[in-house]
Formats: structure tokens, C-alpha cells, sequence
């Protein structure tokens, strides 16, 4: 069974902030008899076995949290961390970048300045294996999906519509486009923690060319994370 706490209609960065802080709070208090947490957009999903926790119990448990406190004046969760992640732009391994930039009325190369510099905020995780949707980019990238799919784009595509980027590390089949490749998966089946990235966390992706992108390893995670600060 599962219950779900919505804090929003739509991705707001304060919204998600405070589905986050929940998240970390409810952590705390987290009944034995809960089986899975799920952080999104702008809602947190709780599933629970009903025979070993009485859905009233739980009720009472999320009614006392939520009205403890303001969530939507949250701050960045403590546990977060920050990523520079190495991507190629532009060529094959962003082979949109030129529509993307008619789309938006700017050179190829301001697109990339653009994108560049800006710091993301890991949203959620979902679709497929460690799929990260970050938000979020000034209004001008708020064009729409395409109405048709790739049928396969590559892991460590780095896609971007509607305002956000969206970073697989599985091919997937989608209508986002690809501006970018990056070396890093956030997620590896072999290791004792396979999602790299989490909700909240924090990342930037630096232009890099093609010798540089050879150079890194898909999980290094000392070349890629960076103390709070750095």
C-alpha cells in the first residue's frame, strides 16, 4: 500500500526543496514497516506493508510532521553534494545543438556558455536506472519536447527541454534533446552503492573535448565530486 504527500501541482524549486527536507526528516522517523521512500518533483510517495503499520499510525505520523513546520522555507538538504561532470558539446556527441540553438534565437556556442554555467539541482531520479532530471534553466530553454522519440539515445546523453536537463546513464528512447555526451553514469550495477547521484545534490557540467572525455573513468568519483564549496 502507499500513500502520497503532495506539495505541489508542478516542479517549483521551492516545492521540490521542500518535498527534500521531508524526505531527510521522515528518514528519521522512518517506521520498520516502511518498504520504500520516493522523493519526485513535487510529491513524496511512501509505501508500507498495512499489516505491520496501521494506515491511521501513518496518517497521524505524517500529519504531526507536516504540521510541525514550513517545508517550503527549506534550504539545500545537508546530505547533498557537488558534481562537475565532463561533457562533450555539440558534433556526435550532441548531435541537436544546432536545433536547440534555432529554437532558442542564440549561436551554438552561446548554448553551451549557457548551459555551462549553470548549477543544477537534482530534482528526482526515475524513468530508468539512475536517470537524473535537473532543474532548472532560465525561461529561454523552455521550448517543448519533440512530438516524435529517438528510439534510442545513448547513456550519459545530456537532454535538455522544458527549462530542465535531463542526464540518463541507460539508452533510453526519448523526445528530449541531446546537446551533449558525458563519460559519467550515475548508476553502476556492481557497486555496493549504485546511485551515484541523489535528489538534491548539486551539479555542473564542464565543456570538455573528445581526449578529455577518454580520460575519465564512467564511475570516477574522485575526479568528478567536489567538497561543499569547492
Amino acid at each position: 500500500m502507499g500513500v502520497l504527500v503532495e506539495f505541489g501541482d508542478r516542479y517549483h524549486p521551492s516545492i521540490n526543496a521542500a518535498v527534500l527536507a521531508f524526505d531527510a526528516a521522515f528518514e528519521g522517523r522512518r517506521p520498520a514497516a516502511v518498504i520504500e521512500t520516493v522523493p519526485t518533483f513535487r510529491s513524496f510517495l511512501i509505501r508500507f506493508d498495512p499489516l505491520a503499520l496501521p494506515f491511521d499510525t501513518l496518517h497521524q505520523l505524517l500529519a504531526e510532521m507536516l504540521e510541525s513546520r514550513n517545508w517550503y522555507d527549506s534550504g539545500p538538504p545537508e546530505r547533498r553534494r557537488k558534481w562537475v561532470i565532463p561533457a562533450v558539446y555539440g558534433g556526435i556527441r550532441g548531435p541537436d545543438l544546432a536545433e536547440v540553438a534555432d529554437l532558442m534565437g542564440l549561436r551554438e556556442d552561446q548554448v553551451i556558455d549557457g548551459h555551462a554555467a549553470t548549477s543544477f539541482t537534482v530534482a528526482m531520479l526515475g524513468f530508468s536506472p539512475g536517470l537524473a532530471y535537473l532543474g532548472q534553466l532560465p525561461e529561454i530553454w523552455d521550448f517543448p519536447r519533440r512530438t516524435t522519440l529517438n528510439p534510442e539515445v545513448p547513456a550519459g546523453a545530456v537532454l535538455v527541454a522544458v527549462r530542465q536537463t535531463v542526464l540518463p546513464s541507460t539508452p533510453i528512447p526519448t523526445g528530449w534533446r541531446q546537446i551533449a555526451r558525458t563519460p559519467f553514469r550515475s548508476f553502476n550495477p556492481r557497486s555496493d552503492t549504485p546511485f551515484l547521484l541523489q535528489p538534491g545534490d548539486q551539479l555542473r557540467f564542464e565543456p570538455v573535448d573528445e581526449a578529455a572525455y577518454a580520460a575519465y573513468s564512467a564511475y570516477d568519483m574522485d575526479a568528478l565530486l567536489h567538497e561543499e564549496g569547492a
